[in-house]
């Protein structure tokens, strides 16, 4: 398959592509235009998505998957016929949930006290109690929610969702990060890297302050004239030396990007000026708390982005592993402690996020992923026939959310063990989350492709299948 992502017809050909083009007729006018990458699959549902990805684990059983059995059995083994795999080998008593669980809405959905906001939109909710993951090692695990590998060298499905179906402007990049200001995630640009992709499909994070974007303008003030006589001068040298090579992607790329930072000058200053939302909007989302401000600055300009055109925004939440205390939800110490902290910076944010999309109508064409490395073991991180405070990871059956695109809302799909240890009902892997969202977007995730190194690599690899269950 050859790369089709350069070229100045390239947007013309997205156009041609775009939502109403489907079956056999997308086929062939893919073939007749050299465009080899996403086929519809199915009629599209998506056309944007926000993805908070949670750093370190959260637990399972202290958020959205309740189990009564737990108080009951607080302070008592586990009493399994194996010795359950966990990361540091300490298999302590189980440990009931340190916060209160109800149901939810109309729905019923069960959440904890854990997230008091999300619980108020838990109607809008789609619960995935069932994942399962390969390992329950952090940085290889977070590879996998990511891009659907365990090593690193792999497109992120940011990126796969920019190769597949491009921007909705030419002014922003289609793949935004906004990382937790604590620090970036372990494994850091690998979670939102292009790998073999072309280079135009990484993502581009974006930092705090005036200046989101490093090296967008020059240091020092230089006339419009100026600017604008040495852009056309190196425009010129750039295409001729392209032209010399003969064609060359990752050159292309690199002038494209240039063309783009251009543009990005004038939409960056006004996307990421905050001061515009009215107040109501701001105090919805906890801007002028200190504690949620920074999940409000995030979460608002998330939603401008993605109303500004770009296809998919990633906002992290948890900064580098380790340290003391963490900064993370990789609760191993003490879960009460862990966990309030973490939950308080974004619950608000998120949920107004949410409720905010949903007022402006683009909830329904707009999915909102939150995920997680894995989940936490329902007892503690302890010696045995000890009851300690803290969890260690769990990769046999943990709890991820979703909300608006196309998906059955105030719903849960599988079941963990009656500890909330193992899935049981309906597991869910990487490969069947991937191929679900590449579903709503209208890609079937067997023809989104890009050959590399003699393989037809795809996000989700060899497998696969989307969950039916969560569609509405």
């Amino acid at each position: 398959m050859q790369d089709a992502t350069s070229g100045p017809d390239l947007l013309g050909r997205r156009r041609l592509l775009h939502w109403g083009v489907q079956g056999l007729a997308a086929t062939a006018l893919s073939r007749l235009l050299g465009e080899e990458r996403g086929i519809p699959g199915a009629a599209p549902r998506a056309r944007r998505a926000i993805h908070i990805c949670l750093i370190g684990g959260l637990s399972q059983v202290d958020s959205f998957d309740h189990k009564p059995l737990l108080e009951k059995r607080h302070g008592k083994p586990m009493d399994t016929k194996e010795r359950p795999e966990v990361f540091f080998n300490r298999v302590g008593l189980l440990r009931k949930s340190d916060w209160e669980f109800a149901r939810r809405g109309s729905s019923g959905l069960r959440v904890s006290d854990l997230f008091p906001h999300l619980a108020g939109i838990a109607d809008k909710l789609t619960v995935i109690r069932s994942m399962v993951s390969d390992t329950g090692n952090h940085t290889p695990a977070l590879f996998l929610a990511n891009s659907g590998f365990q090593p690193n060298g792999f497109p992120s499905m940011g990126s796969w969702l920019s190769y597949g179906l491009g921007n909705e402007t030419d002014s922003l990049p289609s793949y935004v990060v906004l990382s937790d200001p604590r620090g970036g995630p372990n494994g850091g640009s690998t979670n939102w890297s292009n790998a073999f992709l072309p280079a135009r499909h990484q993502g581009v994070p974006f930092e705090n302050g005036p200046n989101p974007v490093r090296d967008l303008f020059p240091s020092k003030a230089i006339s419009t004239q100026t600017e604008s006589a040495s852009r056309r001068l190196l425009e010129t040298i750039d295409r001729r030396h392209l032209d010399r090579r003969g064609g060359d992607a990752i050159l292309e790329a690199r002038l494209q990007s240039f063309e783009l930072a251009a543009r990005m000058q004038l939409s960056v200053p006004e996307v990421s000026d905050l001061s515009a939302e009215p107040r109501h909007i701001a105090e919805m989302y906890g801007a002028h708390e200190k504690r949620t401000a920074d999940g409000a600055r995030r979460c608002i300009l998330a939603r401008r982005l993605v109303e500004s055109g770009v296809r998919f925004v990633q906002i992290f939440s948890g900064g580098p592993l380790g340290g003391k205390p963490r900064t993370s939800w990789d609760g191993h110490e003490d879960m009460r402690l862990n966990h309030s902290r973490e939950a308080g910076f974004i619950d608000k944010p998120v949920a107004a996020l949410i409720v905010d999309l949903e007022r402006r109508g683009l909830l329904d064409d707009t999915l909102v992923l939150c995920t997680t490395e894995f989940g936490r073991t329902p007892f503690t991180q302890s010696a045995a026939n000890q009851l300690g405070t803290g969890r260690d990871h769990n990769h046999a059956g943990f709890t991820v959310w979703m909300a608006g695109a196309g998906l059955k809302p105030g719903f849960a799909y599988g079941a963990t063990d009656e500890f909330g240890y193992r899935a049981v009902e309906n597991p869910v892997t990487w490969n069947d989350f991937h191929a679900t969202l590449l579903h709503l977007f209208g890609i079937d995730h067997e023809k989104l492709t890009f050959y590399h190194n003699g393989l037809h690599r795809r996000l989700t690899n060899v497998q696969g299948e989307v969950v039916d269950g969560l569609l509405a």
